[in-house]
């Protein structure tokens, strides 16, 4: 099939009226996963890594159906460690509750193939690098052509306009940028970039909420547009006041470990047994409560206490009173204390902590999902309970273009001998092969 012979199907027109307008949750979408919230809402995923993906794999976890478009050599992502009998684990979690396709959007028959799949969807992630699809023929007034009513979410490093739009972007630029690493880490030290993908993780819930906010609009007028995510914005916005803290009082703030500038005490102290507590007194009431528990009523009843400024110009008097309690003491003892008289106090966890949590087993924070490969898998559970529509996590992040055919051949129309050509040209990449798994006893039913 060549590309100049076919014309994409252009999505049926919609009145632009509210009354009128076709509520998204009303459409039959027989590819879409029954019973979750986002039924009905379909998705196309051509972003690569980690912001994009997840912003999706957010909407694919609530109902809505996802397909994830890949280059033919696979999403990046894939390559992460770590991996266990030559899956990745990663992909099996960004990569989840999506049908998976691969071609090249590069070339005019693979972005024939995209127009077609955007013919009658509603949302649309990339994260090409500002320019790229519009060079491919496939900007937004392309798509809006086929599309009038699809959001299309552009997920890139500083954004869609600006001297930094070309610039190549990634998290850890965000991180640096957006004022975070200049604030984390110990005083004496240096910057400190996280090890986890933060600014990628935040930008893809802010997207997330972008993008339904659209879907909104669109459901209401039949209206689309373009959400312009940048991977920075959405950590810079969550810093807090230090903008205005700049502007009028010519505030720079400075690393000090885990302690602030608004909070007394607040810290992580290390226990006799090796462990440690992290502890927050946000208020007088809750300081003076910790003090008294830690055997130290003078400093709670010091005229200066009651004020943030006393406190602050007291920190390290504060601190080292309970260290030294913490200290002489087992994590178990510490915390029954605390918490005995009320104080916010928390086990700083490792992941093997975490992992064995009755409360992060029991509300579902962390589920199991059975892979095709490895057998039950478990990973994070979804980021929020609606206790009316919840979402659910139904598969793993599937082999690279795990679905051509249906998608290709039983979705957009395409014939068999058709898709055999474009594979034979390299435009569209053969579905990997995934060596199943026998069951066994271990299996267990995967939980929302």
């Amino acid at each position: 099939m060549s590309y100049e012979a076919s014309t994409p199907p252009k999505a049926p027109e919609r009145s632009r009226t509210p009354e009128s307008a076709e509520p998204l949750q009303d459409r039959e979408a027989a590819t879409s996963p029954a019973d979750g919230p986002l039924h009905g809402v379909r998705v196309v995923d051509a972003a690569t890594i980690y912001a994009g993906p997840m912003l999706a794999t957010l909407l694919g976890d609530f109902g809505a159906d996802v397909v994830k478009v890949e280059h033919p050599k696979g999403d990046g992502l894939r390559t992460w460690e770590w991996r266990k009998d030559g899956e990745s684990l990663w992909w099996a979690v960004a990569g989840r509750n999506k049908r998976g396709v691969s071609f090249s959007l590069s070339d005019p028959r693979g972005a024939e193939i995209l127009l077609r799949l955007l013919a009658d969807a509603d949302v649309f992630v990339e994260n090409f690098r500002p320019g790229t699809l519009e060079k491919w023929g496939l900007g937004p007034e392309r798509l809006h052509e086929v599309n009038p009513r699809l959001v299309i979410t552009r997920v890139s490093g500083f954004g869609q306009t600006g001297p930094y739009r070309t610039r190549p972007g990634f998290g850890t630029l965000a991180e640096a940028m957006s004022g975070f690493a200049d604030t984390n880490g110990p005083a004496d030290g240096p910057p400190v970039l996280p090890q986890w993908p933060l600014a990628d993780g935040v930008a893809a819930l802010a997207g997330a909420f972008a993008t339904m906010t659209a879907l909104r609009h669109a459901e209401r007028t039949g209206e689309g547009q373009v959400v312009d995510l940048s991977i920075y914005e959405p950590l810079f916005w969550i810093l807090g006041a230090q903008v205005s803290a700049h502007d009028q009082l010519g505030v720079v703030p400075e690393r000090q470990g885990s302690r602030t500038g608004f909070n007394v005490p607040r810290e992580c102290y290390g226990t006799r047994d090796g462990k440690w507590v992290a502890l927050s007194g946000a208020t007088a009431g809750t300081g003076q409560r910790i003090m008294r528990a830690v055997g130290r009523d003078d400093l709670a009843d010091a005229p200066w206490f009651g004020d943030i400024k006393g406190r602050l110009a007291h920190r390290d008097e504060i601190d080292e009173a309970i260290a030294v309690w913490v200290r002489g003491r087992d994590q178990r003892d510490v915390l029954q204390r605390f918490e005995a008289v009320g104080a916010t106090v928390g086990p700083v966890y490792t992941f093997a902590d975490v992992i064995a949590d009755p409360h992060f087993n029991e509300r579902g924070t962390i589920t199991s999902v059975d892979h095709p490969v490895l057998g039950p898998l478990r990973m994070q559970g979804l980021i929020a309970n609606l206790m009316g529509t919840p979402g659910s996590i139904r598969r793993v992040g599937p082999q690279v273009g795990e679905h051509n055919h249906e998608i290709l051949v039983e979705q957009l129309g395409y014939s068999a001998p058709d898709l055999e050509r474009l594979q034979a040209d390299g435009i569209v990449g053969a579905a990997a092969p995934r060596t199943a798994r026998a069951p066994d006893s271990r299996d267990t039913k995967s939980q929302p």
